[in-house]
């Protein structure tokens, strides 16, 4: 299907994946952390909109940087010894940076949206949508790998629908402190 759609271009077409699922994975995850945390911890959906947005963009933004500095920082070590680190595929810490950060936005506005809509009942909206948003792009790496949509979706699901829980627990467990 890629194929038709890049034509000769897929084998590039993949060389931000692990940018893009790090980015998208970190993004709906930490930005569910702070919907379970407040769900969980029996506060008003208000405090949603703040913290998910404020989350979203310092983490998101925090994320990309990272990514810039640890690719900047591979390129130094490379430097400081005199070895040759031509990149073949093209990216620069620049490059993956911003895909980091893109990956994280986008995707990760996705636990806010009944929250910013009004979409009720809000917390059991955003579970579904966020369980939604995992097998998405989990699913989507398929394009660029040969693994099956639904084994990389499922896979996605398992993993961040894990850590939603672990949020939603301490949320909850910390609400008589708060």
């Amino acid at each position: 299907m890629l194929e038709t759609l890049l034509g000769d271009d897929v084998e590039s077409s993949g060389r931000y994946l692990p940018e893009l699922i790090y980015g998208a994975n970190d993004g709906i995850v930490t930005t569910f952390a702070v919907v379970a945390g407040v769900a969980g911890a029996s506060l008003s959906p208000g405090i949603v909109i703040v913290l998910g947005f404020a989350n979203l963009f310092a983490d998101g933004f925090s994320m990309g940087m990272s990514n810039y500095l640890a690719e900047r920082s591979e390129e130094d070590y490379h430097d400081a010894r005199g070895e040759s680190h031509a990149r073949t595929d093209g990216k620069t810490p620049v490059r993956t940076a911003a895909a980091t950060f893109a990956a994280f936005i986008v995707a990760g506005w996705a636990p806010l949206f009944p929250y910013v809509f009004r979409v009720e009942p809000l917390f059991p909206v955003s579970i579904a949508v966020t369980a939604a948003a995992f097998f998405a792009v989990g699913a989507s790496r398929s394009l660029v790998t040969n693994r099956s949509w639904l084994a990389n979706g499922v896979e996605m699901f398992v993993v961040g629908m894990a850590a939603a829980t672990v949020a939603y627990a301490v949320g909850n467990l910390l609400a008589g402190v708060a």
